[in-house]
């Protein structure tokens, strides 16, 4: 923070009131609000140099062009810190979530080629990244694999796979460069910031040389656009017209690869949702993952992948993974209630939200050290009678609903939609199924107007109570 007020007072000329740190955005970069007499800027740490050198002269270069892109007020380098211009707390994505911001996103397809089509000779030394390739290529499609594929558990036959992505390498690496140019990466709605009813393009450092159709594609198949099939034509139409004035070819040229960039596109973004959301947690991803799977089912059945079989058959399978189903509950609290066993590990939460409780069933008896009990489950008879006449149970119950009834009666009263109650023991199939059992089921009876999931994940068993009800 001192080396950002330093900067603002060596910018404006006067000092700095405040300083405040904003969310936390995808990547590693911190982001600050600094306020003082001569108003509001942002500041910005970014740990990777080279990271922050690209941004800074491409920034540069797409200013001196007239492009829309923030001021730079003032950096240094060596510590990692620069100054930025404030465009707001608005990115497009938001407009687009609230059904508003289509015409932006016309804009925002207008200007996209006169980013893509600037001579190279004024950015090339800028980019960090070599030009798109071959080899590019197939670091995506490895990480679509590694990051995603892989830890969904689904079977697939990796040599023939491989043989896929390498046919898919060639094809994707293989277009002339009259269709290439400045290929942003990321280019995304949540990278473009509305100010004054202004479209404004940020976070282009990862660009470099490569196929611009990859852009318009990762734009219009963004999972939390949700664009529709006729939005996405419209704005294709808009771009092609537009990049076709700019370079000379004909719009049907610029077109004719969409399927196969977006199923690209989409593959690499699976991966990162992989490794951002499933491995480091981070919600927006997670939450990105259910559309991101209907995007590729829908790319599937336009045929975008009927030249890769066995991409085709293994894609085909994560569509249809229930993990990640969209479950519909009318804005209601849904409380997710588990038993699992600790040996596999705890339930994954794929809400996105994190948090809610987790309760360790292993200090009471078990009577799977019984041979009556062994081949039973907490949801038999027998082990119930167990478990109750021991005494052990009754105590620990009602200490779970006196943290968890609470919560529950304020998740709801504050409109949220999702809570997760997991309950565990060695084996994941006596005190933790009767446990898990008896709290979901007194849970839907005390708060009748929320859906109770039940799930015993080592059984393999899911209900759900009061999904019909609505009060």
């Amino acid at each position: 923070m001192k080396t950002l007020r330093s900067l603002y007072k060596k910018s404006f000329g006067c000092e700095c009131r405040s300083v405040s740190r904003l969310p936390q955005a995808g990547g590693d970069r911190v982001y600050y609000r600094l306020d003082g007499d001569a108003g509001s800027a942002i500041g910005v740490y970014g740990p990777d140099r080279r990271e922050n050198e690209s941004f800074l002269g491409l920034t540069e270069v797409f200013s001196s062009s007239g492009l829309p892109v923030p001021a730079v007020y003032g950096s240094e380098l060596e510590s990692g810190h620069y100054l930025i211009e404030d465009l707001g707390e608005t990115p497009l994505l938001h407009l687009l979530q609230k059904g508003n911001g289509f015409d932006m996103a016309k804009e925002c397809m207008r200007i996209l080629p006169s980013f893509q089509t600037i001579d190279r000779n004024r950015w090339d030394k800028c980019v960090m990244t070599p030009g798109f390739s071959r080899r590019q290529a197939m670091w995506d499609l490895n990480y679509f694999k590694y990051e995603y594929l892989k830890p969904s558990g689904k079977c697939f036959d990796e040599n023939l796979l491989e043989n896929d992505f390498e046919r898919f390498a060639d094809q994707l690496s293989g277009i002339p460069d009259s269709l290439c140019g400045f290929m942003y990466r990321d280019f995304q709605s949540r990278n473009v910031m509305v100010k004054d009813s202004c479209p404004y393009f940020i976070d282009y450092q990862g660009g470099r040389w490569g196929p611009c159709i990859y852009d318009a594609v990762s734009f219009l198949w963004q999972a939390k656009a949700g664009f529709s099939d006729a939005g996405r034509e419209e704005l294709l139409n808009l771009y092609s017209s537009e990049f076709s004035r700019l370079r000379g070819i004909p719009a049907d040229m610029i077109l004719a690869n969409v399927t196969r960039y977006a199923l690209f596109r989409t593959l690499q973004v699976l991966g990162a949702y992989g490794f951002r959301g499933l491995v480091e947690r981070r919600a927006h991803f997670i939450e990105s993952i259910p559309q991101a799977l209907l995007n590729l089912g829908g790319l599937l059945e336009n045929g975008a992948a009927d030249a890769y079989p066995e991409l085709k058959r293994v894609c085909s399978d994560l569509v249809s993974d229930g993990r990640f189903e969209k479950r519909e509950n009318d804005g209601r609290l849904t409380v997710s209630v588990f038993s699992f066993s600790y040996k596999k590990g705890y339930p994954e939460d794929y809400s996105g939200n994190g948090g809610g409780f987790m309760f360790d069933c292993r200090a009471m008896h078990n009577p799977g050290r019984y041979d009556d009990y062994k081949h039973l489950t907490g949801r038999d008879l027998p082990v119930v009678e167990f478990l109750e006449q021991r005494g052990e149970v009754q105590p620990f119950l009602a200490g779970v609903g006196a943290l968890v009834d609470p919560a529950v009666e304020r998740y709801r009263s504050r409109g949220f939609t999702g809570l997760q109650i997991g309950f565990g023991c060695t084996g994941g199939q006596h005190r933790s199924v009767y446990c898990a059992e008896s709290t979901a089921r007194r849970l839907a009876s005390v708060f009748p107007d929320v859906i109770v999931r039940l799930i015993h994940r080592e059984q393999g068993i899911e209900e759900i109570f009061n999904k019909d009800i609505r009060i």
